[in-house]
């Protein structure tokens, strides 16, 4: 197991294309910091050498949490250059699963495509699914499906926009895997970390989850058409999460009404404005080859 969020050693990842039908694997491996290859007795007669593995997998796990994320780190400053030198706005967009990610990612889209070129890179552990709903809108999308990996990954994102190959001064929306824990820890070389929360999902997210809403800049709270039928505290929640994050922004939206879309476009528009330069026009098509 990867000791800094418990994907497996040996999970492999795939990115799909759906324009292309292409399809391409790569195998990553984790093992302990001197290379020490594991194997785990469950008998009787290996219970002493079991306890000296569980004792070096405890005395070598900080390091190997560290290595592992400075590698991923500095892949993910590497990404941010790439962003950067093409003005291209990258924002990591994080839920656990069934927040209704897709379903405003999809209503974005859709809204905003003759004001913002925006293409996305789908993080899932399996199936095309959602990468078909975001394909509909017309919009250019690669699906990364991780296996048994738990989040998207520095290396990932790299891989992914060889493919999706986003046009210059455009949005490039991540959608990363339905997990409320290890997405926090990974940077992608991201402009922002936007956290989806629902109203059918519990008030005290915020305070169970802090690391998601410490690191994110815009909390999204979801399906506030449904705060007549659940049981959701409201202002309970904004308030959790202003104490895990003082300087977080809130919106309050329905994917499905159209309801307080507006401030989250209004932010949108505005990130893309401060990110870009203003001679720069938002939404060219012409493409630079990664």
């Amino acid at each position: 197991m990867c000791v800094t969020c418990g994907c497996s050693d040996d999970a492999e990842s795939k990115i799909n294309n759906p324009e292309t039908g292409e399809v391409t694997h790569h195998h990553h491996t984790h093992t302990l910091a001197d290379g020490t290859v594991i194997t785990h007795f469950h008998s009787h007669e290996h219970h002493t050498e079991v306890s000296q593995i569980h004792a070096k997998i405890h005395n070598t796990t900080i390091s190997l949490e560290q290595n592992i994320l400075a590698k991923n780190n500095l892949l993910a400053a590497q990404n941010r250059g790439w962003f950067k030198g093409r003005n291209i706005l990258a924002l990591n967009l994080m839920s656990s699963p069934g927040a209704g990610k897709t379903t405003l990612l999809t209503r974005t889209i859709n809204d905003l495509k003759a004001q913002i070129y925006i293409s996305v890179i789908e993080g899932d552990q399996e199936t095309t699914n959602d990468a078909q709903k975001i394909q509909e809108t017309g919009c250019k999308v690669v699906q990364i499906n991780t296996g048994t990996g738990c989040h998207l990954d520095a290396s990932m994102i790299d891989r992914g926009l060889q493919q999706l190959n986003p046009p210059l001064n455009s949005v490039v929306m991540i959608e990363n895997v339905g997990n409320l824990v290890c997405p926090a820890l990974f940077d992608l070389g991201e402009q922002a970390k936007v956290v989806i929360l629902s109203v059918t999902e519990g008030e005290d997210k915020p305070i169970k989850y802090p690391h998601m809403f410490r690191a994110s800049e815009v909390m999204i709270l979801t399906k506030i058409d449904l705060l007549p039928y659940v049981q959701f505290d409201l202002q309970k929640c904004i308030k959790y999460a202003q104490e895990v994050n003082p300087e977080i922004q809130i919106f309050q939206v329905s994917a499905t009404t159209g309801t307080g879309l507006d401030s989250w476009y209004s932010w949108l528009s505005q990130k893309v404005a401060d990110f870009q330069p203003p001679a720069k026009q938002v939404g060219t098509r012409a493409n630079t080859a990664r």
